[in-house]
């Protein structure tokens, strides 16, 4: 991992998440009845979780609404969840006033050209590989795994790796294998 990134990641006290593209491979179900479905990946979901029991949070910064995503929210229990964000930047200047953060306290994981503008202003900035290539260009990283098939689980074990957490993690259920 190149130093500049290790640098940008020690920072990290919150990680903002898009959701079509990132948290899922980016499909949208509709049934008959026009009830909407959505795929998300549980091992991003266990990453999520470890990550917050580690002090970092995360939020939600998604254009679309949507109940399916509220669900997973409040699953995960990810408290700040911004829908229908059509000027995501304004809503992200929301965000790090809330919290009391820098901007370069902050990671944002995006896909779309709509989250160019967020992805400018945090301090770690990710696309998911299957990303445009526009918003891959203006990135400090772009995922190995794409979205919703591990891409979130990838940043947010770079983020505990770099903070010095990851073994700690690991340890823990090493330790409770062999000891059950």
């Amino acid at each position: 991992m190149k130093k500049n990134i290790k640098e940008k990641l020690k920072k990290i006290k919150l990680l903002i998440l898009d959701v079509d593209g990132v948290m899922t491979d980016g499909s949208i179900i509709m049934d008959d009845e026009g009830h909407e479905l959505k795929s998300f990946n549980v091992r991003d979901g266990h990453g999520i979780k470890i990550l917050q029991r580690f002090g970092v949070k995360v939020a939600i910064l998604t254009g679309r609404k949507s109940k399916v995503v509220e669900y997973r929210a409040k699953d995960l229990e990810i408290k700040d969840v911004y829908q229908g964000a059509l000027n995501k930047k304004e809503i992200f200047e929301k965000i790090l006033s809330k919290h009391k953060l820098s901007t370069d306290e902050v990671a944002y994981l995006g896909d779309d050209i709509v989250d160019i503008p967020v992805l400018k202003r945090v301090g770690f900035s990710v696309a998911v590989d299957d990303a445009l290539d526009v918003v891959k260009k203006s990135v400090d990283y772009v995922t190995k795994n794409s979205g919703g098939r591990g891409a979130v689980r990838e940043v947010c074990e770079m983020i505990l790796q770099v903070q010095g957490k990851w073994s700690e993690v690991v340890a823990k259920y090493e330790f409770e294998e062999h000891h059950s």
